[in-house]
């Protein structure tokens, strides 16, 4: 296993739509394993393929306590949604950033898992701000971009201070 490097916003590539997986083969698993071990080390709860600048639409997810519950998510779908919640979000693609955004309160998933069979889950409360929030990424959209203009451009404008002084 191998720690990838993660896009910081606002990296262009962090806006390309991934294609769906159309063979999981062992390169797909060895991307799993890879973006598990990069996501617990970060630390985060989610991580998208796109994340890494790899454009296949491959989640991996952990919202447990202990860190025990990888779940894995090849060409996800939510099929239904309903209700409105709003929850802070941070992300690693966007370090030191946190805020408010507004997503479904429950979703059905459907997608493969590492082996390719077909899953599908009822999730709520902090999984589905999660699964919305990765299936975002996958479409090309940071979680900043559910905000409003100024903010975007204060916090595209402190990331980019940053990068400078560390640079």
């Amino acid at each position: 296993m191998a720690l990838l490097p993660i896009l910081r916003y606002p990296d262009p590539r962090l806006h390309k739509k991934a294609v769906p997986v159309a063979e999981i083969d062992d390169s797909i698993r060895k991307l799993v394993q890879d973006m598990a071990e990069t996501m617990y080390e970060a630390p985060g709860i989610g991580l998208a393929a796109t994340q890494v600048d790899v454009h296949k639409r491959v989640i991996v997810i952990d919202v447990s306590e202990d860190k025990s519950r990888l779940l894995t998510l090849i060409n996800p779908m939510i099929v239904e949604q309903d209700g409105e919640q709003v929850c802070e979000e941070g992300c690693l693609s966007v370090p030191g950033i946190y805020d408010k955004v507004s997503r479904a309160e429950n979703v059905r998933v459907r997608a493969l898992d590492v082996d390719g069979k077909p899953i599908e889950f009822h999730a709520d409360g902090l999984l589905a701000v999660c699964v919305q929030h990765e299936i975002d990424h996958l479409d090309g959209k940071v979680f900043v971009e559910h905000l409003s203009r100024l903010k975007q451009t204060r916090i595209r404008n402190k990331l980019e201070k940053q990068a400078r002084i560390t640079a």
